[in-house]
């Protein structure tokens, strides 16, 4: 009987590692534009498989500096199958490097935005059951991340109907020598200009129409990116661009972004669920 007990235990948690493994793959897409392949995390729903008619939003993930394509569902949140299938949402994790999510002006190799809001899309809408317009894609991240998701969607507003930031480095001109941005910018004190090009707070007012792109920001009130984010968010009531703005007690840390990613999927859900 005990044997026959073990057996059963055995055989029921193979089945559950096998379908939960089913929900996660890990795929190489072709960059043309970098001229190599870039590793991607893609979750699906549990019921994907079974609604062949249905077609499904999708959230693009990005990762912080020194993080890569599974950081996130190895560092920040493990739960995110079981979220996806929670929320009916498929989330895809690209690579980015330490990028921060530009096409860089001084390292021709180098063209995350053209590998994320291009390549990557294309991709996506060709192989999935997407929701293949703004109305089914949202884009999130945290720190590095949380810059290249505001990046992405401020430059590409026809692209992605909502986005997000966690503890973004949303205005990059008071770290000039900080994590690698000097390797795909230049130097701040030789390229000034291109700095200020290549920051966040400088794409306000965007060229969606106001109100249009649903945006959410959430930064700790101990992290070092606070004020960067405090900055942006006046200058977002300046130009009266509609967003939620979440300060929490907390710092720039994986237990902040687990936390926060489960506000920016909700808010997600409710823009998905509105139109």
């Amino acid at each position: 009987m005990k044997i026959k007990f073990s057996f059963l235990v055995l055989f029921l948690c193979t089945l559950f590692y096998t379908l939960s493994a089913q929900k996660v793959d890990t795929i190489r897409i072709l960059s043309p534009s970098m001229k190599k392949e870039i590793k991607n995390v893609i979750i699906l729903p549990q019921d994907y498989e079974k609604n062949k008619k249905q077609s499904y939003p999708v959230v693009y993930l990005l990762h912080g500096h020194g993080g890569r394509y599974d950081s996130w569902i190895k560092e920040t949140q493990p739960r995110l199958p079981e979220l996806a299938t929670e929320w009916g949402m498929i989330f895809v994790c690209p690579d980015g490097s330490n990028s921060w999510y530009w096409d860089s002006p001084v390292d021709s190799s180098s063209r995350y935005e053209t590998y994320i809001s291009q390549e990557l899309t294309d991709y996506i809408d060709k192989n999935y059951r997407s929701i293949a317009s703004p109305k089914g894609r949202a884009i999130t991240g945290y720190s590095m991340g949380g810059h290249g998701a505001l990046w992405l969607a401020f430059r590409h507003p026809d692209l992605y109907g909502a986005a997000g930031s966690m503890s973004g480095g949303v205005d990059i001109r008071p770290f000039p020598h900080s994590w690698h941005m000097k390797d795909y910018l230049g130097s701040y004190e030789k390229n000034p200009e291109i700095w200020e090009q290549h920051t966040v707070i400088n794409q306000l007012p965007y060229k969606a129409p106001t109100g249009q792109l649903a945006l959410i920001i959430d930064c700790g009130s101990s992290d070092f990116f606070y004020e960067v984010n405090q900055r942006l968010h006046e200058k977002l009531l300046y130009y009266r661009i509609p967003h939620d703005y979440i300060i929490r007690p907390g710092s720039h840390t994986f237990s902040y972004w687990k936390n926060a990613i489960d506000y920016q999927l909700l808010y997600f859900n409710k823009y998905f669920k509105s139109l």
